[in-house]
């Protein structure tokens, strides 16, 4: 069982996110709707994991990936896309992403990544 942050501006996403990792038998620590909630989040909480959106207002998740590495560079960051993101999800890989997941979420594939992140 992992204690995860969900980082998703929209309500309904980190919904359907928290649903799945409950199912799977983890805890969600907390959830933030842009990429500065998810930096105060993540230090107050310093989740095993975090699932973090892309596209997000004020602050996105690249940039809040980037700034969570640079102060725990062992954080495991987990991107979720939309289709058609590709460019941004090879900069969030380069910039120390462990995974990607793509929306709609499927939940096996939610589970097997945050497993094989974990592992």
């Amino acid at each position: 069982m992992a204690r995860i942050l969900i980082v998703d501006d929209a309500k309904f996403m980190r919904m359907t996110l928290s649903n799945i990792l409950i199912k799977a038998n983890h805890e969600v620590v907390g959830e933030a709707e842009n990429g500065l909630q998810a930096i105060e989040l993540f230090v107050k909480e310093k989740p095993d994991l975090v699932t973090m959106d892309i596209t997000m207002p004020e602050q996105n998740g690249i940039e809040a990936l980037k700034e969570i590495k640079k102060q725990y560079p062992d954080a495991k960051i987990i991107m979720c896309s939309a289709m058609g993101q590709q460019k941004m999800v090879v900069e969030a890989i380069e910039s120390g992403a462990k995974d990607f997941i793509v929306k709609p979420f499927d939940e096996n594939r939610v589970i097997e990544a945050i497993s094989r992140v974990l592992g």
